[in-house]
């Protein structure tokens, strides 16, 4: 079993934007995120990515006007993001995300984390120390979004088994292996080099986060939250400060 973060240095890394398909498909359902926000215009409001990724998130929000800072554990996805932002008031940082606070001190207007990203914490009490750090550090009216998969309720027999992309030369399967706490994400690659298929199998660990629990974490923070469904089976928490 991997870490997070190596699992994406050395297996889903490399192919994460292949992973993603179209990517005018990816960069529209990245806006259709954005919007369903509802943002406030802040000019040169101040806002955080964590788990930024390539930076579809960050992308929108830098050319709506917000100074952001992107935060990532995946070298190669932030040089991505890097590549994409030239111009832009985008910084790129490899980094903890529990460390947000020491990276981007002061009152932020919008904090992001998108993509299941809350369920790679190390377990439920860093979850717990996030949210505390996003409420001491949203400004007044200052808003978070996270989306992520409720892995609550564990799938069974063959609906474990995700077909995640597959072309000529690469197939990408997720298998989901569920426990009290966590669920083991195997990710089997098949990749056709030099004429033969090759298979690279890594797997790493997530947190079995449910809706209700995290709408429940963040309400103890004071903040007002709503929830919603967006595509692919993500789930969309969206908490205020009032």
């Amino acid at each position: 079993m991997a870490s997070v973060s190596t699992h994406y240095d050395t297996h889903l890394g490399p192919v994460y934007s292949w992973m993603l398909g179209d990517p005018t498909a990816a960069d529209q359902r990245a806006v259709a995120d954005i919007e369903s926000l509802e943002l406030q215009v802040i000019p040169q409001g101040i806002a955080v990515d964590l788990g930024a990724g390539t930076g579809l998130h960050s992308l929108l929000l830098a050319r709506r006007g917000y100074l952001v800072t992107a935060i990532d554990s995946c070298e190669a996805l932030l040089d991505e993001l890097r590549a994409r932002s030239a111009g832009l008031p985008i910084t790129a940082v490899k980094g903890d995300l529990l460390a947000f606070p020491q990276i981007v001190p002061g009152a932020i207007d919008v904090i992001l984390c998108m993509g299941d990203t809350l369920t790679h914490l190390p377990d439920l009490r860093s979850v717990e120390v996030l949210f505390a750090a996003v409420a001491a550090s949203l400004a007044g009216g200052g808003t978070f979004a996270s989306t992520f998969r409720d892995y609550s309720r564990a799938a069974e027999g063959t609906s474990r088994f995700i077909p995640v992309r597959s072309d000529a030369d690469r197939i990408l399967t997720c298998f989901l292996e569920y426990f009290a706490d966590r669920v083991m994400v195997h990710d089997l690659l098949h990749e056709r080099i030099d004429g033969h298929w090759r298979l690279r199998v890594s797997a790493y660990p997530k947190l079995r986060l449910g809706t209700a629990w995290v709408t429940e974490r963040l309400q103890e923070q004071g903040l007002q939250v709503r929830t919603g469904a967006r595509p692919n089976g993500m789930v969309q928490v969206i908490a205020t400060k009032l």
